[in-house]
């Protein structure tokens, strides 16, 4: 029997990086709690997307929106869609996002004093700008129908600097500051619009995220692995909760607020 104060049912919920590894977990944990959920993310042959989504490819309560989220007018258009089919959206779930992984191209990875400035305005268009435009468009639609809730999906790499011992490995192998900074411009990014569409009914949180296993390389595993109070990264389900948490009433006085899921990273 479900718990009326965690309900997402029926709710029109915008996920983007949607067919990303944690956008399919949000994507599956909303349908089955009745939610319908608009899966945002770039254009894909239509095989390559019903692939990603498996059994809710058919799914009469999931839509593929293609859209680019570094482009206003294609969020529109994604918007205008979503309305005529459902209504407007109640959640965005800000989720997509560039990191530069362990197996990234070497002058992406190398000395701070030699990182390119064309990496980093293609992660800050993305994270930072693209995270603006989606709350531009799909939270403003949500304030002008007097409700919603967003998440914006931060990392503890926002909060913290990452420790590039567990890295040495790969050395030289440094961890770009791009994706540390647009992480960090979340926060205010979401104190600022939980202030400013709190008449209006839009929440507004944080959701800050350790790094989830996807069959990382042993040695990157065991020195993160060391480094995390609980001994392990985190498995795919783990944010599930949060996300049900945030969209529902269970979060109703809840705004310009942070939750910390990272199996106490930041607590060292």
């Amino acid at each position: 029997m479900s718990d009326p104060l965690f309900d997402v049912k029926n709710r029109v919920v915008v996920v983007t990086g949607g067919l990303g590894q944690l956008g399919r977990q949000y994507t599956h944990t909303l349908v089955e709690r009745g939610a319908r959920v608009a899966v945002v993310d770039l254009l894909m042959p239509a095989d390559a997307v019903a692939a990603k989504l498996g059994d809710l490819a058919e799914s009469p309560q999931v839509m593929f929106m293609p859209a680019d989220i570094t482009r206003r007018d294609s969020l529109e258009s994604a918007l205008a869609q979503i309305v005529a089919r459902w209504e407007t959206p109640f959640g965005l779930i800000n989720n997509a996002a560039l990191d530069s992984p362990p197996n990234a191209p070497a002058e992406e990875t190398g000395p701070f004093e030699n990182y390119p400035a064309e990496s980093w305005d293609k992660v800050m268009e993305v994270n930072a700008k693209g995270t603006f435009l989606c709350c531009q468009v799909f939270g403003g639609a949500m304030a002008q129908a007097g409700r919603g809730s967003i998440i914006n999906v931060s990392s503890i790499y926002g909060v913290v600097s990452p420790d590039q011992r567990i890295y040495e490995f790969r050395a030289p192998f440094f961890k770009p500051v791009a994706y540390s900074a647009s992480k960090s411009a979340l926060f205010n990014l979401t104190r600022y619009l939980a202030t400013y569409w709190a008449a209006k009914n839009v929440r507004v949180n944080t959701l800050v995220l350790a790094g989830v296993f996807n069959n990382q390389d042993e040695r990157f595993l065991a020195g993160y692995n060391t480094r995390m109070p609980m001994g392990r990264m985190a498995d795919e389900s783990d944010y599930n909760g949060a996300i049900v948490f945030l969209l529902s009433e269970a979060s109703r006085y809840m705004t310009g607020s942070t939750v910390t899921i990272d199996g106490g990273w930041t607590a060292w």
